[in-house]
């Protein structure tokens, strides 16, 4: 059999494996917040009650939870999931999480705190809402997404880098032009390439992509670039979205222990890359230093219901693809555009093992798509989807294409794909220069919920009604 086969079919007898749950450490004693695996294989979350943009919400509490609003909480199959709600400012609360047939006993007064326990016994992405009539809608909901296969299974010797596609900052409300401050760091780092790989990453943040920038036309940005001491380069960064000397990367040349900073105004409505722009150049690029700004036009984009922020690169190493360790970059492999890796989101198949998109049926996706490089375009396709909307160019001023299978994306280029999810199952994300999948480049995204036969099923067409 063909390997390129090969990997396609025992990828289709497997569901995307795990990603780290919210607030994920290792300890031996539990701590508010802090999912923990020991070896009655648990763990824990603790929630907070109050009020968040006008809302009644879910606050994380400790851990990477820590802070967020109806924080998703990731758990795997088979283990013992506790919740503990705190009463934050004194109404009447409580969880419920219907697939699990889980609920705990409502808290009234303030600082009162209630328990629940469920065994997550099957795959896949649950919601938990305010047991309360109303507070539902009101915006107490959140998602629990239990992954296929055990932590220990996951687990690596080198900190993961992979940016979480469903990281990124919600639509922006309307209101006058601000000024938006952002803070970018450079930190060099070992990070896992794959599950036994690991690679020397120069990053925006510690992760790849850099973080989702999010204005809005007319805002001023303010950049402050610091390059933390133990770098061994500089670094700078370059916005595609601004207007001015090497987009801000004449101002940002930091030294290692340095800060600069820049201020652009954003003038033109667009989803732009941004990366370091130290030479040489390419070489920042390919070790992880890129992501993207969204300008959003004056009047918002159409509202959707889940965004992805993806972004796809390439890396050069001087031993093969797949070997084992850690590894060192090619210069000349590079300059000779012979890449041994492709990657979404910075890692080996980091949005199907560690952080599948996820959705429902009914449900209309945006992914903002970019392309760091340095050298290869993308011909982005989701198997098994149709994109109702494109935003060529990610030119956000322009009618958006419709009905559209297959994007071109370059190197240091962006493009807006927006689609409605009609049928559950499990849809790949590809560059349809199909064999990088070989290389690291694949993605899934994991559709809930009606397989709608009437779409698509096995076997013939169906008898008509008469």
């Amino acid at each position: 059999m063909p390997k390129f086969l090969s990997v396609f079919l025992s990828l289709a007898m497997i569901l995307a494996t795990s990603v780290h749950p919210a607030g994920a450490q290792e300890q031996p004693q539990p701590s508010p917040g802090v999912a923990h695996s020991t070896a009655a294989r648990a763990a824990s979350f603790t929630l907070r009650t109050g009020i968040s943009e006008g809302r009644m919400v879910f606050i994380g509490s400790g851990g990477d939870i820590e802070g967020q609003v109806n924080p998703t909480l990731m758990v795997h199959e088979g283990e013992t999931v506790q919740i503990t709600l705190i009463n934050g400012e004194g109404a009447e609360k409580g969880v419920v999480i219907d697939d699990f047939a889980a609920c705990n006993n409502r808290v009234v007064a303030r600082g009162a705190s209630s328990t629940l326990a469920f065994r997550a016994d099957k795959v896949g992405e649950f919601i938990y809402y305010c047991s309360v009539a109303g507070h539902r809608a009101a915006g107490m909901e959140g998602r629990i997404q239990v992954m296929p296969g055990t932590r220990e299974e996951m687990q690596s010797s080198s900190p993961e880098i992979i940016r979480d596609p469903t990281d990124l900052p919600p639509p922006l409300e309307p209101g006058p032009p601000r000024v938006v401050r952002v803070d970018l760091s450079t930190p060099e780092l070992m990070g896992a390439l794959d599950t036994k790989t690991s690679y020397q990453y120069w990053t925006f943040d510690r992760k790849v992509p850099g973080p989702f920038v999010r204005v809005r036309v007319g805002d001023t940005v303010e950049v402050h670039l610091a390059n933390p001491e133990d770098s061994v380069m500089i670094h700078s960064v370059d916005f595609h979205g601004a207007t001015g000397p090497g987009g801000g990367a004449e101002f940002t040349q930091a030294d290692p222990g340095q800060e600069k900073i820049v201020t652009f105004k954003a003038l033109v409505p667009g989803l732009y890359v941004y990366h370091c722009a130290t030479p040489s150049v390419a070489n920042h690029i390919t070790n992880g230093m890129y992501g993207l700004l969204l300008v959003e036009p004056e009047a918002g984009l159409p509202r959707v219901d889940r965004e992805f922020y993806v972004m796809q690169g390439e890396l050069y190493t001087v031993e093969p693809y797949g070997a084992v360790g850690p590894q060192e970059f090619d210069y000349e492999k590079m300059l000779a555009e012979e890449p041994e890796y492709f990657v979404f989101n910075g890692a080996v198949e980091a949005l199907a093992k560690r952080h599948p998109l996820r959705a429902r049926v009914g449900e209309t996706v945006r992914i903002y798509f970019g392309v760091g490089g340095p050298n290869f375009t993308s011909s982005f396709h989701v198997i098994g989807e149709i994109f109702d909307a494109v935003y060529q160019g990610a030119s956000l001023g322009s009618v958006p294409l419709t009905g559209v299978q297959t994007v071109s994306v370059p190197p240091g280029g962006a493009v807006v794909v927006d689609f409605k999810i009609d049928r559950a199952g499990r849809y790949v994300l590809v560059d349809h220069a199909l064999s990088r999948a070989e290389r690291g480049l694949l993605g899934f995204l994991i559709v809930e919920g009606p397989e709608n036969d009437a779409i698509m099923h096995e076997g013939p067409a169906m008898a008509q009604p008469q």
